[in-house]
């Protein structure tokens, strides 16, 4: 689960930030999933070493312009040069509809299947490996936080133990690799979870923006592995921060801490705090630092793994 941040600025883009897209690439599936779409991001996916042949779905927080105006050209070009099987678009209510006016309106005409599903707080996906949930968050229109679960899995199959063990190979040593206890044709009855390695703990990740302060991101982000939150403004601009329902960098942080995440990572930054300014991003990062010590500054195509948490073996 590896992470690509394609835009990092809140409103409207900058020389060096554009605005708000995550891309989240399954590489084990050779799938990528996007979150946010903003102006250019089909640019900023050119400029990357992500290949838009691979994308799948696209998860939309809400439809402020500067998370859905790349949409319709990232899409249409998935059409014209993108070889993409299918896109599936998860999203607030009213996508569908800016979807369909622009198609129609452009005269675009999609040669792969698109399918929008308009989401509600809970299980919105599920498959064999992952579940991604969404959740309420609280902006000016109606927003939503992801959250993407990877499935734990069993640990590796200790080939050799099963030899010396005489387990014949066969259906039973893929039952044993899933951990299940088998009874053999003489009568022994094998614990497969002996014969695996640590549990392989799934991965979660939690992507929250647009949104001020609140319970619902909490949740979503409870035990992540990596939160991705906005913070907007610095603390000194709190005020400005809950007039237009943004996020401080301390709400950030503090978001992290109460949810207990394993890295926070701050994007969606105000093209206010530049170099020379009275505050700097440094700054926000600070702040962010002084509440919860293991907070990350998102930047432009900067790439992120996702590490896998290991379960002791009993």
């Amino acid at each position: 689960m590896q992470i690509t941040f394609l835009g990092t600025s809140s409103g409207v883009p900058t020389r060096s930030r554009n605005v708000s897209s995550v891309a989240l690439r399954l590489p084990q599936r050779a799938e990528l999933w996007l979150f946010d779409c903003g102006e250019g991001t089909q640019h900023q996916i050119l400029r990357s070493d992500l290949k838009i042949s691979q994308l799948s779905r696209i998860f939309i927080t809400h439809l402020h312009g500067d998370h859905i105006f790349g949409l319709m050209g990232l899409l249409a070009s998935c059409g014209l040069a993108g070889n993409v099987d299918r896109i599936d678009i998860y999203g607030p209510s009213g996508l569908n509809e800016y979807l369909q006016a622009a198609s129609r309106y452009s005269h675009t005409h999609f040669s792969y299947p698109i399918k929008v599903h308009t989401v509600h707080p809970g299980v919105i996906y599920e498959d064999d490996e992952f579940i991604v949930s969404c959740g309420l968050l609280h902006h000016r229109i109606t927003a939503f936080g992801y959250r993407v679960e990877e499935k734990d899995r069993t640990g590796r199959f200790d080939v050799e133990q099963a030899k010396a063990l005489q387990i014949p190979s066969g259906p039973v040593y893929g039952q044993l690799k899933r951990g299940e206890t088998v009874t053999l044709e003489d009568g022994r009855v094998i614990d497969g979870s002996e014969l695996c390695g640590p549990t392989e703990i799934g991965r979660k990740f939690a992507y929250c923006t647009d949104t001020v302060y609140c319970d619902g991101a909490v949740q979503l982000a409870q035990d992540a592995d990596v939160l991705i939150h906005e913070a907007t403004f610095a603390h000194q601009d709190a005020d400005m921060a809950f007039q237009r329902l943004h996020s401080t960098s301390t709400m950030a942080a503090q978001t992290a801490y109460a949810a207990g995440v394993n890295q926070l990572i701050m994007t969606h930054f105000s093209p206010r705090y530049t170099p020379g300014n009275a505050i700097e991003l440094k700054d926000l990062l600070r702040e962010a630092r002084a509440i919860f010590p293991k907070t990350m500054m998102a930047s432009d195509f900067m790439v992120y793994d996702i590490p896998r948490r290991r379960e002791s073996k009993s």
